[in-house]
Formats: C-alpha cells, sequence, structure tokens
C-alpha cells in the first residue's frame, strides 16, 4: 500500500489505537486498487480473503437467494467491510459490488487475525467495531419489524433531512429502486408510500425530495434514538 494511504487508514477507530509495529504487518501485505463502477468486489459464499477499506468511492453490501436480490447496506469511505467474516475466518454472508468508481485497500484477512491475537488495543477496537455493527443490524431489524412501509419511508428521509443539515429540499443518496430494497419494499410499494405522504407535506421529483411540514412528517414516522440515532 502506498505511504499515502497509511493516514487515512490509520485514522479508523479500528486501527487509531493499535501499536505502530502491529499496523506496519497489517500495511506490509496489503495493496489499494482502483476499481470502475459496478464492479462485484466479493461473492457470498467465498472465504473472507481480505478486509477491505473504502478509500473513495462506495460499495453496496448486497445478498441475493432463490433468484431474488436485496441491497443490504451501502459502504461510504473511510470504512471497512466485512469485518464479521474476517475475524471469524468464515464464508460472506454478502456480495459486494462498487456502486461508483472506488478505491479499495485491501488487507489479508490472515494477518488481522494474527494481529487480533498479539495487540490488545486493535483486539478491544475489534470489539468495539463489532458491537456497533450488531446494534446496527438490530436496529434495522426493529425498524422492518415494528414499522409499516409508510412509517419506515417517513423516518428514511427524516434521517435524509438531517444529514442534509436540516433543510427542506434534499436529494435521495441513490435511486429509488435501490432505495426500496433499503427499506424492505417493491418499487411500487415504495410509489405507492411516496404517495401516501404527500398528505404529510413531503413531494418529490425524481430523486430530489421537499418536505414542507416536518413536525407533521414526524408524528406520522414517531422516529425513536433506539431505532433511529446512529450513534447509539
Amino acid at each position: 500500500m502506498p505511504d499515502s494511504h497509511y493516514t487515512d487508514v490509520r485514522a479508523l477507530h479500528l486501527f487509531e489505537a493499535m501499536d505502530a509495529g502491529s499496523f506496519e504487518t497489517l500495511m506490509r501485505g496489503s495493496y489499494v486498487q482502483n476499481f470502475p463502477p459496478q464492479i462485484e468486489l466479493i461473492t457470498e459464499g467465498e472465504p473472507s480473503d481480505f478486509l477491505h477499506v473504502v478509500l473513495s468511492g462506495a460499495v453496496d453490501l448486497f445478498a441475493s437467494w432463490n433468484g431474488r436480490e436485496t441491497s443490504m447496506a451501502t459502504v461510504r469511505p473511510i470504512s471497512t467491510f466485512i469485518l464479521a467474516a474476517t475475524i471469524k475466518d468464515a464464508p460472506y454472508l454478502m456480495s459486494a459490488r462498487t456502486l461508483e468508481k472506488s478505491r479499495i485497500a485491501l488487507i489479508p484477512s490472515q494477518d488481522v487475525r494474527a494481529v487480533f491475537d498479539t495487540d490488545n488495543a486493535f483486539a478491544r477496537a475489534m470489539v468495539t467495531e463489532l458491537a456497533h455493527c450488531y446494534r446496527s443490524v438490530v436496529k434495522a431489524q426493529k425498524d422492518l419489524k415494528l414499522r409499516s412501509s409508510l412509517e419506515r419511508l417517513a423516518n428514511y428521509l427524516l434521517r435524509q433531512q438531517a444529514r442534509a443539515g436540516g433543510a427542506a429540499d434534499f436529494a435521495l443518496n441513490f435511486e429509488k429502486r435501490r432505495l426500496a430494497a433499503v427499506l424492505g419494499m417493491s418499487p411500487e410499494n415504495l410509489s405507492r408510500a411516496f404517495k401516501g405522504l404527500k398528505a404529510y407535506g413531503v413531494q418529490v421529483d425524481g430523486t430530489q425530495v421537499t418536505i414542507r411540514d416536518p413536525e407533521d412528517l414526524a408524528r406520522l414516522a414517531k422516529p425513536s434514538p433506539l431505532i433511529d440515532d446512529p450513534t447509539l
């Protein structure tokens, strides 16, 4: 890996407290590659040979079964995927592909496991990261199982508005078909849900969204920090 990328990787919570020698051990066998959009990086069921770090671009984590496919998450810089498979030395449970031109660092999984056994700070950071991932999965399951499709979309839009600094007008961060998969809907159900939110002051034009009455939308959505707050 070029030295120019060391600082970005080192700044990740996962690596920032580890011993300098341990970090050098990880970087020694690592390398960086540039990928065009729509390139499959890993395939579910295959061995987890590398821990991936997204340095630029965006990556879609997705899964398939019986001819169906759904998006699970979007990974943006600078962050890792898929950590659990790496540390467990288990097959990937999800596939990954680039959504746009992306620069990815690949760290051999066997090196990650070896350093995990010897570097206490790295091991603690690993446990913290895995705990965060577990809690994210629990929140996603609560969102999916406790809320109607209309409520899921309403809360998603409120979260996106918060990320946009509270602006009344903002853009969806990906196309509607993929948004439907992320929210556990069909594209047709998503379209109906958007129509249902018109009564709460939501207007949609392509990927542009306007929320004219966020308080009314929040009364429908009933956002909960135990589902919607990524910091908890």
